[in-house]
């Protein structure tokens, strides 16, 4: 994996642009929990997306709290920890924490 750091809410505007062209992927980790890494661990095993078909983000949550909060804001989606979002043409295709999250669900999201 490709792992891009979000960092700032000035890059949703762009993530959001840029996912009219090429589906982006946020993974919302808290590094304080077991089950975030072992979700992280998964998903990074399991990964089987190229660079050019899905661009991933990596969001620490305790570092980056209020960007958790503005992705919950603009994609209308609840905030979870550990959470992966697919953004594709400007929205929130798919959804999921914990254990839920998968790379298969996000390859039938895109499809």
């Amino acid at each position: 994996m490709n792992w891009l750091t979000l960092n700032s809410i000035e890059q949703l505007d762009q993530i959001i642009q840029d996912s009219h062209q090429v589906p982006v992927a946020i993974f919302k980790h808290s590094t304080r929990c077991s089950i975030s890494s072992m979700a992280k661990s998964r998903l990074e095993r399991s990964w089987n997306f190229e660079d050019q078909q899905v661009q991933v983000y990596y969001l620490d949550l305790i570092a980056f709290r209020e960007i958790s909060n503005e992705i919950a804001n603009k994609f209308g989606v609840e905030h979870q920890s550990p959470q992966m979002l697919l953004i594709k043409g400007g929205k929130a295709i798919y959804a999921d924490s914990h254990s839920g999250i998968s790379v298969s669900s996000m390859e039938e999201a895109i499809a």
